[in-house]
């Protein structure tokens, strides 16, 4: 009222009184109680006023704007606050007066954006001029920044705690412009700091002393403010100040560490039962972290205590959310903040000079510096690095030992740039050629192979990449997964395994450990065990086992559709690697009760899941295995009882448990085929062959005891060792002894398994076999297509149980089993299996033939041993009767005829791959070749044509297939070493000799017919060309209705290439009349074999009139003899001259050797030509024909000529020629 009388006494103006008093308050401004009151009572009408008062403030803004370098007070940006904050002016009213204008801040703000931009691209210019010349910091800028009145009212605002004016000056602005002011970031941190005071006194345990903090006094005492007590008011209120904060929060760690551990205790606190997605809660924390806390990071300077922090808070969230927060703040972020553009510039430029200078001296020093720039920037280093670690793979294992300095978040963000490198659409996973995986990516799986194993990274993240991979039909990125569990776990896969090692992996876990790998695992359970739960948590390790099951498949017909057939058999040998790799480590980690929770059923897995057998059965062999070793110490346990625990009743007790284990099994297996192939072999026989492991089969004695003597010798190296402290010393004694124990006692363990597993094959072979009216070729056959062929392509331990269990059915005396059927089947042609194969698989598959060739070629090297193992085995007899009464044994010299044939067979198609011209018949062949070389060739003639085709291989694919080139020099140069030990073909089995029967009342050479009235044929090989014998099954109708199974002869011939065939027409030309005239012959000795069998009746009746004459058609034969060996001479003659010209010195030292030894075998003839003849019994009429003398053909005469593989009589029946 006083004012009021003063101003109508004295005729003021009120206007003036009212700029004198806003004046006054502006100079007093801690008097905003008096003054404001003052001021409402002054105003009558209130809109006018209001409007006047705007006005009047917006003068006096508008003068500092024309006053030059004279900034606004703060004394007028706090009474306009207050007056706003008090309603008594309008923002609206006042706000045009401000300055600048808002687009003016706008095209300032792009300024400052394009500028930080240009600050970055600078430094990723290649600059051969000093560095110095760096652009200026924006000085003038901030200055207009600090000059500005609307920012200026903001912070006043702020600073009052009227923060709904302040929030509607912001939103005119540019987004973050206001905040980057450093004033009003501050001041808006000190407002959040009382606002959320309350509810971090509430949920914090820490004492009342400790939380005791300094807060702005003006703000605590302000009424207006609305302060946060709960959970809900925080996420609704106080998390959308902080977005407006952004990454400014960094200048108060304080308050980023309170607002963290709110976050944390909520994490841990929070109910469980509600989704993430309908948690409004937190997704406030999630969107404070994105757009608040993890930025402001990049902001503080080597701060590992907040980045810890801020762990304890994203490690209670699934790795999917972490993964997005670290995506969205590494790629999308740092480019809407000036500051941190700026950020990530100064960040790549330290990472770069590191990088530069990393070696393996300076790892420790240089770590330090990845440590710290790690804390505040991991995305941003860790994307750079990863760029140079594909670039040059040197790199791996120096920056692998530099992040041992590293906080929890940063390997976390680690992990997620690792997927995000991997899965980049931008980078070809193949190299140009597109048959190799390019080199980028192999240097990134042998990365994350190193760093998961070295570090307590999560693996969820990577393993669900892997799984999603699969899903969508890609096998590249199984090398990741390969290289993860073979750093982490030791499990090694590997084809170059040697036999050392493959007879390693036949004994038990710990044999397997010290002597099955390349590289000795140590150190690898902790890492293990952190695999094994990362599969188990996020349930992948059996849904990783299928798709990689499904993946072979679909690698041949889906995803290799179009690609390389080099590339598709990389992919698919890598796809069954891995899974046998990964299986593998799950038999070793997972607990029999673990697999049998997580794996399904044996037909679940084939029929629903559609897994071939084989891999069905490779992830559940350990399950069943384990499981009988439990069922049988519960069996034992009630021996012990009952004090009956004898070898015998343990043997008892494990096949009960055997058969409570595994019959279910055999009921399972039924619906995988079809009721058809149960006639030809047993479900039993079909579970007990893919439930055994070679761990079953025997003990390798040899690798246990080099084992231990390699143990011995370490013990005797640390006694030598002076240097080494008593203690250590003495502590490596102790490991050593105790390790040797433990191999002991796996070594009997093994042995008392093994011989319970053969006690239980023999009381169950009988039953292996038992269709009656089955051929013994079907059942072959089914084995072979079911059981062998599938598994002994697996693994190399399974291509070794294959043939070793083979040899087990050979030894057990399995009825109904022919052992020469089955090996004549394996060798008979195996050049349609080769050129089916992928790389690993023929490697495999060569060392099941050479397992195969070892077991053959003993029995074929000693007369003894082939009597004591076959001569009585019904795997050897060569005549099989529907009623098994009686049955003819194959003797040992036409068991050498057979070895021959096989030998002859493989030659043949080892000669068809390498002529193909065909990649794959080629790369396999070799392959195969090198692994079966130490026992095949055997015979000189075979083993120089197998060396000139090489060479020859040698010489075409030197500048062409690199692969292929590499391959054959590897092979050429074996061939030469193991030729010392060929021998001649006359050596390898007696092919001049003829085995005299006791003459008969059929005359000589022909066999007595047997009892059962069969027809029988005496097979003399003698008065033919070269023949072969062939295993077949044979089931013709005799007189008595009686199916008999023989031995039957064949006659093979390989025929000469079209390259050969042109050089050789002259040869050929003057060999026709020789060739015309034995074809003649074998045409007639064809003729009579038939009529033979057909005439036997009227054979009978004639003998005695063919025996007069028997004596004078024996000496014609043996003229003839003598004019066809002269012949045939010449023809050889020839041969070996051209072969002369173009062969080898080699080859022309031993052509001449030969040659000698032919002359001065044919001298030997002409004084006794008598004793090159042989008889033939053929419907009546006699003859006798010379055979060839042996000697070393070249690769052109083994391709025209048959190749006579028997020259003794042997005995067959219903001879289908």
């Amino acid at each position: 009222m006083t004012i009021q009388s003063l101003i109508g006494c004295f005729n003021l103006d009120p206007n003036r009184v009212l700029d004198i008093i806003l004046e006054v308050f502006e100079c007093r401004s801690h008097l905003e109680d008096l003054f404001v009151s003052l001021i409402k009572l002054y105003m009558r009408d209130q809109k006018t006023v209001c409007s006047t008062v705007c006005h009047m403030l917006g003068f006096k803004f508008q003068f500092y704007q024309d006053g030059g370098d004279v900034k606004t007070p703060d004394s007028l940006y706090k009474i306009a606050a207050l007056l706003l904050e008090q309603q008594l002016i309008n923002l609206e009213t006042l706000y045009p007066h401000l300055s600048p204008k808002d687009s003016a801040m706008f095209d300032e703000q792009k300024q400052v954006m394009n500028e930080a931009k240009q600050y970055a691209r600078k430094f990723s210019i290649v600059s051969l001029t000093d560095k110095s010349d760096k652009i200026e910091e924006l000085d003038i800028k901030i200055d207009q920044i600090e000059n500005n009145q609307k920012l200026g009212l903001c912070h006043a605002l702020l600073q009052v705690g009227e923060w709904t004016t302040a929030k509607l000056i912001m939103d005119r602005l540019p987004r973050h412009s206001a905040p980057a002011r450093t004033d009003i970031a501050k001041a808006l941190c000190a407002l959040i700091h009382v606002i959320i005071d309350p509810l971090y006194k509430a949920k914090n345990d820490m004492s009342a002393q400790v939380l005791r903090s300094k807060l702005d006094s003006k703000l605590t005492n302000n009424a207006k403010l609305s302060l946060v007590s709960t959970y809900e008011e925080f996420a609704e209120r106080a998390v959308k100040m902080m977005t407006y904060v952004g990454p400014n929060m960094a200048l108060d760690p304080v308050l980023l560490m309170k607002l963290i551990r709110l976050s944390r205790v909520y994490m841990e606190k929070r109910d469980k039962t509600i989704p993430l997605t309908q948690d409004t809660i937190f997704q406030g924390i999630l969107t404070m972290l994105d757009e608040v806390i993890l930025p402001s990071l990049s902001l503080l300077e080597n701060n590992c205590g907040i980045s810890e922090e801020i762990w304890s808070v994203l490690k209670q969230m699934p790795y999917q959310y972490r993964y997005r927060l670290y995506g969205h703040w590494k790629n999308e972020t740092y480019s809407l903040f000036p500051q941190l553009i700026r950020a990530r510039t100064d960040c790549l430029e330290k990472a770069k000079y590191i990088m530069k200078r990393l070696t393996k001296e300076n790892v420790k020093q240089l770590g330090r510096y990845f440590g710290k720039l790690s804390h505040s920037n991991p995305g941003i280093l860790f994307e750079y690095v990863l760029s140079q670690i594909q670039k040059y793979d040197n790199f791996i294992l120096p920056v692998v030992d530099s992040l041992k300095y590293l906080t929890s978040i940063s390997y976390d963000a680690l992990a997620y740039c690792l997927i995000e490198a991997l899965a980049n659409p931008d980078k070809e996973k193949m190299k140009v050629d597109e048959m190799n995986i390019s080199k980028w990516l192999q240097s990134l799986a042998s990365f994350c192979g190193s760093v998961f194993r070295k570090y307590s990274i999560e693996l969820s993240g990577i393993v669900q990449y892997l799984a999603n991979q699969l899903k969508a039909d890609k096998s590249h990125d199984l090398l990741i997964l390969r290289e993860i569990v073979l750093k982490m776990a030791g499990v090694e896969i590997s084809e170059e395994i040697t036999d050392d090692q493959l007879n390693a992996m036949a004994g038990g876990d710990l044999l397997r450990q010290e002597g099955g790998y390349f590289a000795q695992v140590r150190n690898t359970k902790k890492s293990s065990v952190r695999l094994k739960d990362a599969l188990l948590e996020n349930s992948l390790a059996m849904p990783l086992c299928v798709l990689m099951s499904q993946q072979r498949d679909c690698i041949v017909y889906k995803e290799g559709g179009n690609a390389h057939l080099k590339l598709v058999g990389k992919l698919y040998d890598q796809c069954l690697d891995t899974l046998v790799q990964f299986g593998t480590f799950l038999s070793t980690q997972l607990s029999a009760s673990e697999f049998v929770c997580k794996l399904p059923s044996i037909d679940v897995l084939t029929i629903k899941y559609h897994m071939a057998p084989d891999a069905a059965f490779f992830l559940s062999r350990q399950m069943y295995a384990s499981s009988i070793m439990s069922k049988f110490d519960e069996l034992r346990k009630i021996d012990k009882s009952n004090k009956e625990n004898t070898s015998k009743q343990k043997t008892i007790r494990f096949i009960e448990a055997w058969e409570t284990v595994l019959l279910p099994v055999v009921e399972a297996v039924k619906p995988i085929h079809p009721p058809s192939v149960w006639k030809d072999l047993t479900p039993q026989f079909y579970v007990t062959f893919w439930t055994l492991s070679i761990y079953d089969l025997f003990v390798p004695n040899d690798a246990y005891n080099k084992q231990i003597e390699q143990i011995k010798k370490q013990l005797v190296a640390i006694e030598d060792n002076w240097e080494m402290a008593a203690n250590k010393k003495k502590k490596e004694k102790e490991r050593c002894v105790a390790l040797m124990d433990k191999l002991r006692d796996e070594e009997k363990k093994q042995e008392e398994h093994v011989n319970r597993v053969m006690a239980r094959l023999k009381d169950e072979k009988d039953t292996w076999f038992t269709h009656e009216g089955v051929s013994k070729n079907d059942t072959i056959t089914q084995v072979f297509q079911l059981c062998v062929f599938p598994r002994c392509c697996f693994t190399a331990t399974d291509a070794v149980y294959c043939a070793k269990f083979i040899q087990i059915l050979h030894d057990l005396k399995t009825p109904n089993f022919s052992t020469l059927i089955c090996y004549d089947r394996m060798f008979c042609d195996v050049t349609h299996t080769l050129t089916s194969f992928t790389e690993n698989e023929a490697h495999r598959y060569g060392r099941f033939l050479c397992f195969a060739l070892g077991t053959l070629m003993r029995w074929h090297g000693d007369k003894a041993i082939y009597e004591k193992e076959c001569a009585q085995h019904p795997g050897f007899v060569t005549q099989f009767r529907k009623d098994n009464v009686a049955g003819s044994q194959l003797d040992y010299e036409n068991y050498r005829h057979i070895c021959h044939k096989w030998h002859f067979r493989t030659t043949k198609a080892m000669v068809s791959c390498l002529e193909s011209g065909n990649y794959v018949s080629i790369r396999n062949a070799l392959i195969l070749l090198i692994k079966i070389l130490p026992h095949y060739p055997k015979m000189i003639n075979y083993g120089n044509a197998l060396e000139r085709r090489v060479d020859r291989i040698c010489q075409e694919e030197k500048d062409k297939r690199q692969d292929i080139y590499a391959l054959a020099i590897g092979c050429a140069g074996q061939l030469k070493i193991m030729k010392k030990n060929w021998i001649l073909e006359t050596e390898f089995h007696i092919r001049d000799k003829v085995q005299k029967k006791p003459a008969a009342s059929n005359g000589p050479g022909v066999s007595k017919a047997p009892a059962s009235s069969e027809n029988t044929v005496t097979a003399a090989t003698a008065n033919s060309k070269k023949t072969d014998i062939g295993l077949k099954d044979d089931k013709t109708n005799v007189k008595n209705d009686k199916k008999v199974e023989r031995v039957s002869v064949t006659t093979s011939e390989i025929k000469l290439s079209k390259s050969e065939s042109k050089n050789k027409v002259e040869v050929k030309k003057e060999a026709g009349d020789a060739s015309s005239q034995a074809a003649a012959k074998e045409k007639s000795s064809s003729k009579s074999d038939e009529s033979s069998v057909k005439d036997k009746p009227k054979k009978e009746k004639n003998d005695k009139e063919k025996s007069s004459s028997r004596d004078k058609t024996k000496k014609d034969g043996e003229k003839k003899e003598k004019s066809s060996k002269d012949k045939d001479d010449k023809e050889k003659d020839k041969i070996y001259k051209e072969d002369k010209d173009r062969g080898s010195k080699d080859d022309k030292e031993k052509s001449k050797s030969h040659k000698s030894h032919k002359d001065n075998k044919r001298d030997k003839e002409k004084k006794d030509p008598g004793s090159r003849a042989s008889s033939v019994t053929s419907n009546g009429s006699q003859g006798s024909h010379a055979k060839r003398q042996s000697a070393e053909p070249d690769d052109k005469d083994i391709k025209r000529r048959k190749v006579e593989v028997s020259s003794s009589p042997m005995k067959v029946s219903n001879v289908v020629t």
